[in-house]
Order: structure tokens, then C-alpha cells, then sequence
């Protein structure tokens, strides 16, 4: 197939997918010593098909705004998880180099326009020392719940705490994870972290589900790393998706973000909803699918989902990890839950 521009933004193109299974991507910068603002500038999009440019409604989704986002500072990028603000107004993108961006989302006429204020932060360890510098170097999952923020690492798979006083992460430590995680792929390991809330059978507790697991296909491990009901559970798997993220909806149903890539079709997203009591250790998970992808639409590596409510309106909030490689896109959409 002959590639041009239009045939890399349907489906995230077949060339990006196909250099991140070749595993020819740049290699992940550096950090920053410190936080320091950079300038992120911001193509707005305002249709989510290419091919239909008047559909709003996709599954269980209608299309809201998105921002085609980028960014001179060669740290920028790489964005696995993905948290937003109670009134929506901030964000924060956790890369999977060890920093996080905390920005505000700017809008016009209720449609994203820009991130303004945009800082990256290096995730530091209590004793001052860079995660970026530790085994805790590949960051992947993020969760936000009171004054506590909790960071799941992949390759030397774990789970680091930090206190959280709205604007910055501090003093991160390691938790006890009584779990045996040797049979957890390096690259495909703790990728989601939720916190349940009030609403749920679990709330308060910790889970977390792994990206897939090497010896099947129909399934992964999912955790329930702290709490009375602590223990591990399923989560099936299928259609060659793996699990990048999750989220709680307020009245404790989850929502799995999954993707896929091939070198034909390029990169795949898809959304499934569980029931809120079906979280259980011992038992078997899986959802109904709300929405699923198709070439005509934008989206690239979808990794990061993040839930709010603005009026009646259930938000959703994605962002792609363009794995610091040019050819892919940092995508931030965001959708209205309609059913």
C-alpha cells in the first residue's frame, strides 16, 4: 500500500504500527532534573471520522473535541496514563519514562482548544533519587484517590506511592505487593491501576489488571492489591486486545481501555464496560464492548483513560503514548458516555 498522510491517520497507520512492532522506536529520553514548563502547542480536532465527518455518535460514545497535541522540548510524548480534575480544568499525563505533565485544558465554546501552563516533573523516590534512575524506570499506570496518587511500573513489575496535595507527587515508596508476578511478560505488565470508589463493591481498594499474559490469549491477571476482598481475579481477553488502562464510573462500573496494532490495519482501540459487582478474587471478568474503532477514525496508541462528570454528562478522556517516535500522534480526545 502505497503510505501517504491520509493512509497514517486512519487507524493510526499502518507505518506507525508497524515501527512500534519492529520495535524501531526512538529511544526514551531523558528526564528532567526538575519541574520545568515547556510550550505545548495544540491542533484542535474537530471530527473524530475522516471518512464521515458529520457522525458524532460511535457505540455508546458521542464525540466531544479532541487536540492533535505537540511540543519542541524532546521530552514531551510517551503519555501511558492519563487523570483529570474533578471540574475537568487540569490534567495529568504520566509517561512511561518516569515524569508526568500537570497542564490546564483550555476550551472554546465547550470544545478543547489547547493545554496552557504545561509543566513536566520528574517522579522523585522519598530519598530525593529520580525513578528514571531505579528499576522503576518504565512507568505505565496511574491512580489519583484523595491525597494519595499510585504509579504502576512494568519490567521489575510494582506499584510506588506517592502523597498527592492537589498539585504535586512526593515522597514515593514502594508497596508491599503480596502477589507472585513471574509469570507477568516484563513488557506487559501492571499497565492499569484504578482506585474503586464510594459506589463499588471494593471501595477504596486497589486494583489492578496486567496488559495480557504470555501463556494465553482468552485472559490476563487482574489484583485486588489492598483492601478486605484483596486477592487476584481474570480478565478475558479477546480480538487481539490488550488492556492499556481503566477507570471507575461514579457508580462503580469499569470501563477497560484496550488496543491493538497490526501491520495492516495500524492501531485499533475499544472500549468495554463491567458490571459493578463482577470484581471479585477468584472469579472471571470480562464487558460489554461500548465502543470499538475502525479505520476511518483518529485515534494512534490509546493508553490513558480518565472519567468526569461535567453536569449529566459522564466524560471520557483519552491519550495516546506516541512512544517519543515521530511518526505517531499525542492524540487527547474526549467523548460523552451516552447509555
Amino acid at each position: 500500500m502505497r503510505l501517504t498522510r491520509r493512509s497514517l491517520l486512519l487507524g493510526g497507520g499502518a507505518l506507525a504500527a508497524a515501527t512500534v512492532a519492529g520495535q524501531a522506536v526512538a529511544k526514551r529520553p531523558k528526564v528532567f532534573h526538575e519541574a520545568t514548563p515547556i510550550l505545548v502547542e495544540a491542533k484542535p480536532i474537530s471530527r473524530f471520522s475522516v471518512s464521515d465527518p458529520d457522525r458524532v455518535r460511535f457505540g455508546d460514545l458521542a464525540f466531544r473535541s479532541g487536540l492533535d497535541l505537540r511540543s519542541s522540548a524532546k521530552e514531551f510524548g510517551g503519555f501511558s496514563s492519563l487523570w483529570r480534575s474533578v471540574n475537568g480544568r487540569e490534567i495529568i499525563a504520566l509517561a512511561d519514562n518516569a515524569q508526568w505533565l500537570r497542564a490546564r485544558v483550555e476550551t472554546s465554546e465547550g470544545r478543547l482548544s489547547g493545554l496552557a501552563d504545561a509543566v513536566l516533573t520528574p517522579l522523585m523516590l522519598a530519598g530525593g533519587k529520580r525513578l528514571r534512575s531505579t528499576r522503576f524506570y518504565d512507568t505505565e499506570s496511574l491512580a489519583i484517590a484523595g491525597k494519595t496518587a499510585f504509579v504502576g511500573v512494568e519490567r521489575h513489575h510494582g506499584v510506588i506511592r506517592f502523597a498527592w496535595d492537589g498539585r504535586t507527587f512526593s515522597g514515593g515508596a514502594p508497596i508491599e505487593l503480596p502477589f507472585d508476578f513471574s509469570n507477568i511478560d516484563r513488557n506487559g505488565g501492571l499497565e492499569s491501576l484504578a482506585v474503586a470508589p464510594p459506589g463499588s463493591p471494593l471501595a477504596g481498594a486497589l486494583l489492578a489488571v496486567a496488559e495480557r499474559s504470555p501463556d494465553s490469549d482468552s485472559s490476563t491477571r487482574g489484583f485486588v492489591l489492598t483492601g478486605s476482598s484483596r486477592g487476584e481475579f481474570e480478565v478475558a481477553r479477546s480480538g487481539g486486545f490488550d488492556i492499556s488502562d481503566m477507570a471507575f464510573l461514579p457508580n462503580g462500573e469499569l470501563l477497560l481501555l484496550e488496543r491493538r496494532f497490526s501491520y495492516l490495519a495500524g492501531f485499533a482501540t475499544r472500549l468495554r464496560r463491567v458490571a459493578a459487582g463482577a470484581i471479585r478474587p477468584g472469579h472471571r471478568v470480562d464487558g460489554t464492548v461500548v465502543f470499538e474503532s475502525d479505520a476511518s477514525q483518529q485515534i494512534d496508541n490509546m493508553e490513558g483513560l480518565a472519567i468526569h462528570r461535567e453536569g449529566r454528562d459522564t466524560v471520557l478522556t483519552m491519550v495516546s503514548d506516541d512512544n517519543f517516535n515521530g511518526i505517531q500522534r499525542t492524540l487527547l480526545l474526549e467523548f460523552a458516555l451516552v447509555s
